[in-house]
């Protein structure tokens, strides 16, 4: 608001006597005070405009006012607060401020020139994704002491032939750790995360070629009967310096659609699952591969 400032009131003219200076011998005695023609009255209707007037240029001020204090209201809030004006939400997650886990003195990140073998010397658990606001964490895949026995991983498969192979090759392999992390959120999207972490990023090229062929992923996870590669993925920029793909479950499915990604980060193969009763929504899905990507970066 604006501070009114007072006017100063400047004082009329000053007086002077009615007559002038008489001499000693005679002092002549002032003529008498002339009363002033009395002005002529008004007529009432003059007098009912002048009013109108003063009601009509108060109301004025008023209202400029209210309209001043309006506008300011308005520019001070955000564009969401204003009724009419707020922005329809396109879908994404509410996911806290990312923070990279400090590594150990003298180590570099995973994909610096130096770091000829791209080996992350963080602790794969603390490179899990956290969840967005408001979900409801998985506690079963957090495992003992934050790592996930592999059978408990082999479950998303649904084909048991191809459970009994990925087992083993994931034994030939040399899987050190797998570090789980998962969240349903609350229009009932579930969200897995696998960090797989194995002696070398060349190890994992290879079983990532496996297991994300090109066109389809080269193992069936549960819940799903056809899935294909997610175009509208492929074509979104990506910040990490490694590969990844991802899948999505192609009509007609069943009673949830299903989408997974797979990133061959360096000596970690992350692997992600998305699923939802009816649709599983892209953006989402999209977000968290790619804030997952992030991290491990």
């Amino acid at each position: 608001m604006t501070e009114q400032q007072a006017q100063a009131v400047e004082p009329g003219p000053e007086t002077t006597p009615a007559g002038g200076l008489a001499t000693a011998e005679a002092p002549v005695p002032p003529a008498p005070e002339q009363a002033p023609a009395p002005e002529p009255a008004a007529p009432a209707k003059d007098r009912r405009v002048l009013r109108a007037v003063l009601r009509w240029t108060a109301a004025v001020v008023v209202f400029a006012a209210v309209g001043a204090g309006t506008a300011y209201g308005i520019a001070g809030m955000e564009r969401t607060d204003v009724p009419g004006l707020a922005t329809e939400s396109d879908g994404r997650w509410d996911y806290p401020t990312l923070t990279r886990p400090p590594l150990p003195s003298g180590s570099p990140r995973p994909f610096a020139e130096e770091n000829a073998a791209e080996a992350h010397y963080a602790d794969p658990r603390a490179l899990l994704l956290p969840a967005p606001a408001g979900a409801v964490e998985d506690r079963a895949l957090r495992g003992e002491d934050g790592w996930l026995p592999t059978k408990e991983f082999l479950k998303e498969f649904a084909d048991d032939d191809e459970r009994a192979d990925l087992r083993q090759m994931l034994k030939d392999d040399g899987l050190r750790h797998i570090a789980g992390r998962g969240w349903t959120t609350e229009d009932g999207t579930s969200t897995r995360i696998y960090l797989l972490r194995f002696d070398t990023s060349v190890i994992v090229d290879d079983l990532a070629a496996r297991m994300a062929p090109f066109g389809a992923p080269g193992y069936q996870l549960r819940g799903t009967e056809t899935s294909v590669a997610d175009e509208g993925f492929a074509n979104l920029p990506w910040p990490g310096d490694f590969p990844r793909w991802a899948y999505t479950e192609s009509k007609p499915y069943g009673a949830e659609q299903v989408r997974q990604a797979y990133l061959g980060a360096g000596d970690i193969l992350a692997v992600i699952v998305q699923s939802r009763k009816g649709t599983a929504a892209s953006v989402p899905f999209h977000q968290t591969v790619t804030l997952q990507g992030q991290l491990l970066g």
